[in-house]
């Protein structure tokens, strides 16, 4: 009774029903707690199979209002398939505000495949990858920058699976309407939630929609579009749930990160000073901004440039910095031929 993951979902029923998973995990003050995890189940009839998870990081918030909006929203009625909704992948994160779990330090995007007998996070995992993931089509997992970061609005997908899956992962990420995509190139033994997908047989559909740990107005209608243009293009909806704005599809970007030299890292204390803004087109050597050394009033700024072209995909938000965090993104605009 103190491992895995219990539940009281029923993957065969007609209608729409709440459940909750439950992860035990003694604390100090509850010796019997258990972390509660709410999923919104909905079927009508046989058609496409949708799960849709955001708050696999806790301090990312778009997708989890959202997710919440449409759990209540979202009727057998009005649609026909299958949606499962996880508007709190990570609850414990999510109620404590972080990215990472206070009940272990989990990232649950760095834990699949996870572990039955492992920490909450890991249980997590691998009771995702294992039972969720594989009875379904394709799995949606909302992402943003979090606290510490600003994120370009794009969808995402990792180049997994065979080449027709791959396709219609593309299809996918372009008919969320965003300006931009991105394909990451993790490794099918990734421990990623899109990598766990791919393991599990389902396409992995991700994207990234603000940051700083709030929501704007932007960053909610494009999640929304994201959200509803997907739904529709699945055929699970016929109207769009979620928008509160005409729905567009823009042409799509697609971008990449291969290297480690795409990104500039601190190497020490200091304060960052941007000098571009998410969405510029940069060359190498271009000005990406200035480090500050507030202990060294002596010294000037020191200019730190991008060793790469690319159109600028993050940047840290938090102007102080460590050794090892990294200031800012810039990714490669893919060429047609790259994208099969």
């Amino acid at each position: 009774m103190h491992t895995g993951v219990f539940h009281d979902l029923d993957l065969t029923a007609q209608g729409w029903r709440l459940a909750r998973l439950s992860v035990p995990f003694s604390i100090d003050r509850s010796p019997y707690f258990q972390a509660k995890i709410p999923v919104v189940r909905l079927r009508n009839g046989e058609g496409p199979r949708i799960l849709l998870m955001a708050g696999n990081h806790g301090d990312e918030y778009e997708g989890e209002i959202l997710l919440a909006r449409l759990a209540r929203e979202l009727t057998p009625e009005r649609m026909r398939g299958e949606v499962t909704i996880i508007p709190f992948a990570n609850a414990p994160a999510v109620m404590a505000a972080r990215r990472r779990s206070p009940l272990d330090e989990g990232n649950l995007n760095r834990a699949f495949p996870g572990d039955p007998l492992g920490t909450p996070t890991a249980r997590i995992a691998h009771f995702l990858e294992h039972e969720l993931f594989p009875v379904h089509d394709v799995v949606f997992d909302l992402h943003s920058g979090g606290t510490s970061m600003e994120h370009l609005h794009c969808a995402l997908i990792e180049r997994q699976g065979p080449p027709e899956r791959f396709a219609e992962a593309m299809r996918l990420m372009r008919a969320t309407g965003l300006p931009y995509g991105f394909v990451a190139e993790n490794g099918a033994a990734a421990p990623t939630s899109m990598a766990a997908a791919a393991r599990a047989g389902a396409i992995g559909l991700s994207g990234e929609f603000g940051g700083g740990g709030t929501v704007t107005v932007d960053s909610m209608q494009a999640t929304a579009c994201a959200i509803d243009n997907v739904l529709i293009e699945l055929g699970v909806i016929d109207a769009p749930l979620l928008s509160r704005k005409p729905l567009v599809r823009k042409q799509m970007t697609v971008l990449a990160l291969e290297s480690h030299a795409q990104a500039i890292y601190a190497v020490r204390r200091g304060w960052f000073e941007p000098a571009v803004a998410l969405g510029d087109r940069v060359e190498a050597g271009d000005l990406a901004g200035w480090y500050h050394d507030f202990e060294r009033l002596d010294l000037p700024e020191e200019e730190l440039r991008f060793a790469r072209p690319g159109i600028v995909l993050s940047r840290r938000l938090h102007c102080d910095s460590q050794a090892g965090d990294c200031l800012v993104q810039a990714a490669r605009p893919l060429r047609e031929d790259e994208m099969t």
